[in-house]
């Protein structure tokens, strides 16, 4: 039943007499699928934080450094709880600063609501401050919002409230993110409504697994091998379990994805490891001797295939199961849930189809790369002795550049536990925000792993971290460089010259003198890193850590290794 109708009725009042403003009704229904609300605040959207004050409801609100942070902090939270992310802005450059973290979560299709504050209708076109009311002369919000938004829609009246949020929150569950511009007098409106529906979620799709598809797992599973490419999506529908189900179905080895490590178990005996430009060599080779191949829940971008295209094209039977199409051949598309589709497949396959022994796979040992002999600690020896403190249960969010190709491919995601990277727009930084709030959302400790750059870009949130005592342990690569910039130089151009290169900052240090309250530091060796992170595994709110790594050393990331060998 609906929260809201039922306390009334508790309280012996009805609904069609109760009135509240518009910003109560929003919060109403964003509580039934969010326990938090992540923005900045400002005039235009303080109406929505006097709301939450106000609400009876289990939702709490979050303030962030940075509207870019706030939006991550909202997309990590989706991510990892499969719930509603929520974030808040107020008009003009607090809205314009939500665009790069919207932008991740419409190519990775994570469920974001944004509502944004709009200067008030009476003001348009009369020179309102922040006025994007698409005038002359002015920004249009709907258009500018409406690119990187599933759904976006202003507010008018407040009689439609109700229908509005709801659209909004449909469209976003269904792979968002939607936008709501909210212009402020409308916010402050009083709103009686006839009742307060019950929801019962996006409608599922009834239809049956194609003929087609199901022909294609028949017929691998009685004549040969079948690898499992998993995306993104398995984590999106929750179907882990599924996916497991089908893999033991088939006999078929699983791969993943790099923004989908935790789409299934490291540790079982049929993962095969990473796929794409920060993968295993070995998914290679078992693509190639597969007679089947079934891609779930990713349409294989260029970072997901990688190396993979060749074996792929010679695949004698592809099936893809999905929401966007392939980018890649195939020879029939699955759409719909993932979940039922995932045990609808499993179950056409009996015993007698499977009468081949099972694949046996053993991840293959990491990708040879140079020999780095600059400052610091090597990436792997630093994920590694990251890896042997990791405890299940534990999350794990990583940011963009080499130290992310490093974590996604050297760190197995902890029984239980989520893998997190931002692979659809890549934007430095986002690890910061998305990790705070997957820790809010999830209730455990969640590790950061991301380089100086990123740092400089926003690792100020940690301040938001402090300020409600987050369980996160910020780990922060310091080469003093945008590295994958210094690479590329080397790589693809002279290496002549670099405007990547930063002069040296000690950053633990600065944090420390920063938050005295909190554990933090800076190491230059193994042995100092392993000392950092036994002294705090005891911590329940942030810790700091930074160490220090060479810029020069090459990551393990397909693309430069190809490169070099060329």
């Amino acid at each position: 039943m609906n929260r809201t109708r039922s306390i009334l009725e508790a309280a012996g009042e009805t609904a069609v007499n109760c009135r509240k403003s518009v910003a109560d009704r929003i919060v109403d229904l964003i509580a039934e699928h969010s326990d938090h609300v992540f923005g900045v605040g400002g005039a235009n959207i303080e109406d929505i934080y006097d709301a939450l004050h106000r609400s009876i409801a289990s939702i709490t609100g979050i303030v962030a450094k940075h509207e870019f942070g706030a939006a991550t902090m909202a997309d990590g939270y989706a991510r990892t709880t499969n719930r509603l992310g929520v974030v808040a802005a107020t008009s003009g450059g607090g809205a314009l600063n939500l665009i790069a973290a919207l932008g991740e979560s419409f190519d990775s299709r994570v469920p974001v609501l944004a509502l944004v504050g709009q200067p008030p209708l009476a003001l348009e076109g009369r020179g309102a401050f922040q006025d994007t009311s698409g005038g002359f002369g002015r920004i249009d919000a709907e258009r500018l919002f409406g690119s990187v938004t599933r759904f976006c829609v202003k507010l008018t009246r407040a009689g439609d409230v109700t229908a509005a949020v709801t659209q909004a929150i449909d469209a976003a569950m269904a792979g968002g993110p939607a936008v709501l511009l909210l212009p402020k007098d409308i916010q402050t409106q009083p709103v009686l409504e006839q009742s307060y529906a019950v929801r019962d979620g996006l409608l599922s799709e009834e239809s049956c697994a194609s003929d087609e598809a199901l022909a294609l797992v028949a017929s691998a599973a009685g004549n040969g091998h079948t690898v499992i490419v998993a995306g993104p999506e398995v984590a999106r529908a929750d179907a882990r379990a599924e996916l497991v189900i089908l893999a033991r179905a088939l006999r078929a080895v699983v791969a993943v994805t790099p923004d989908a490590k935790d789409a299934f178990p490291n540790d079982h005996p049929l993962f095969a490891g990473i796929a794409g430009s920060m993968g295993h060599p070995r998914v290679v080779e078992l693509i190639a001797d597969a007679d089947l191949c079934v891609l779930v829940g990713t349409p294989m971008p260029v970072m997901a295939r990688a190396g993979l295209e060749a074996a792929l094209a010679n695949c004698p039977r592809v099936l893809h199961m999905g929401t966007d199409p392939a980018f890649v051949r195939t020879d029939a598309w699955l759409r719909g849930p993932l979940r039922p589709r995932l045990v609808e497949l499993a179950s056409a396959v009996t015993p007698a189809d499977a009468r081949f022994e099972p694949l046996r796979s053993i991840v293959s040992p990491a990708q040879r790369v140079p020999s780095a002999s600059g400052p610091g600690v090597r990436y792997r020896d630093a994920i590694e002795a990251i890896n042997a403190r990791l405890t299940p249960g534990t999350d794990v969010v990583v940011d963009a550049g080499n130290t992310g190709a490093a974590a996604v491919h050297h760190m197995p995601v902890p029984p239980d536990g989520r893998f997190v990277i931002a692979l659809g727009m890549g934007g430095m930084g986002y690890a910061f925000g998305a990790g705070i709030g997957s820790a809010l959302g999830r209730r455990r400790r969640t590790f950061v792993i991301a380089g100086d750059g990123a740092y400089f870009m926003h690792g100020h949130e940690v301040h938001t971290a402090v300020e409600h005592d987050v369980p996160v342990t910020f780990v922060i690569f310091n080469n003093n460089a945008h590295a994958m910039c210094v690479t590329r130089e080397q790589l693809y151009y002279s290496g002549d010259y670099t405007f990547n290169r930063f002069g040296p900052a000690r950053i633990g240090a600065a944090v420390a003198a920063m938050f005295p309250r909190i554990p933090a530091y800076s190491t230059d060796t193994r042995a100092e890193f392993e000392a950092a992170l036994d002294a705090t595994s005891a911590a329940t709110g942030p810790v700091f850590i930074e160490i220090l790594c060479d810029p020069d050393e090459i990551p393990p990331f397909a693309p430069f290794l190809k490169e070099l060998s060329a």
